[in-house]
């Protein structure tokens, strides 16, 4: 890893910088897309967020019983500070959480997650979401694509992307469906304020 890109990855530990830099990039607007067309909360679902970061997509959900992830404890504070009550927060692995509440999750939400993980850690993750949602509950993931023919600028910036991991939407949605029977997948160039490519996967237990 370069000097640059190891520096870089330090300043986004910082709550404060990560969430400057995703306002500025437009990921209000595409947490918002993401809220509407694809998570679709109803009030008093059970959500839980693996790797929630600083939790702003509660900004775009309505009062549901959130329960939100994430090994950075910068983020966690952050959030904690930001939405008090309006969930839990934790500065810890998810898997302990899966495992004595199996089966009672109506959605489990992974953004910008998969594109983090190599196939067996990301299979790893599909499963634990699984085994977390209700039946009929679903898990949404977006994340970082390469599409045949997208941007050149697009394609620049996911491979300076934090994440080794970017996958194409076929890649993406194989993963998925070892894990779960009902895949959907959608892909967008325009979800934030310059060319990039997102996949997002619907993923029904």
């Amino acid at each position: 890893m370069s000097q640059v890109t190891s520096g870089f990855r330090a300043v986004l530990s910082s709550a404060r910088i990560y969430h400057l830099l995703q306002r500025a990039m437009g990921a209000h607007h595409s947490r918002a897309v993401l809220s509407r067309d694809y998570i679709r909360a109803e009030a008093g679902d059970r959500v839980l967020d693996i790797g929630c970061g600083t939790a702003d997509i509660l900004d775009h959900l309505p009062e549901v019983a959130y329960h939100g992830f994430d090994l950075n404890p910068r983020y966690i504070a952050s959030a904690q500070a930001r939405y008090g009550a309006r969930g839990t927060f934790r500065c810890e692995d998810v898997r302990a959480v899966t495992e004595s509440e199996p089966g009672t999750y109506d959605l489990v939400l992974a953004i910008g997650i998969l594109h983090h993980l190599d196939d067996a850690e990301a299979a790893g993750l599909l499963r634990l979401a699984r085994a977390a949602l209700r039946p009929g509950g679903r898990l949404i993931t977006f994340d970082s694509c390469y599409v045949v023919g997208q941007s050149r600028i697009a394609k620049l910036l996911i491979d300076l992307d934090r994440g080794r991991n970017t996958r194409t939407e076929p890649a993406y949605r194989a993963l998925a469906e070892a894990a779960f029977s009902s895949v959907k997948s959608a892909v967008h160039h325009d979800l934030l304020h310059f060319p990039y490519t997102h996949a997002i996967l619907e993923c029904q237990a």
